[in-house]
């Protein structure tokens, strides 16, 4: 199934319609990997700010965006219904986000870590903080 395909579904299924702003923020975000506010505003000129703010709050209801933690902040990408599982490590100099592939040991030791609390787990983000390598240059 396409990314529009899912995007789509996921907002008829819940009796959304598919307006102009609301394809232009799931565009936007189809076409970076991860932006702040801000930069998801600019990405998209012809939706006030209002707009951006009120369609990313249903698309996170609907799993379509999820936050990413960056610091006090918070950067935004498409769900993992779009997007492979993956963590990101966070540039605390610049604010660059890179995404981390899956490792499949570690997504075994966090199964493992919550089931020895007899805990359920549902999903998790991890992210790393450090310098990246443009900025320890």
């Amino acid at each position: 199934m396409s990314s529009q395909t899912i995007f789509e579904k996921s907002l008829k299924d819940v009796h959304q319609s598919i307006t102009k702003p609301r394809q232009a923020v799931f565009d936007a975000l189809q076409h970076h990997q991860s932006l702040t506010t801000a930069q998801l505003i600019a990405a998209c000129p012809d939706v006030d700010r209002a707009s951006v703010y009120r369609t990313v709050d249903l698309f996170e209801t609907l799993d379509i965006v999820k936050r990413i933690p960056n610091g006090w902040k918070y950067r935004l990408e498409l769900g993992e219904a779009f997007l492979e599982h993956h963590h990101h490590a966070t540039c605390r100099i610049c604010g660059a986000s890179i995404a981390l592939p899956e490792n499949p040991a570690l997504e075994k030791t966090m199964q493992e870590l919550a089931a020895r609390r007899s805990f359920t787990l549902e999903s998790h983000q991890i992210e790393l903080v450090g310098i990246c390598e443009a900025c320890t240059s």
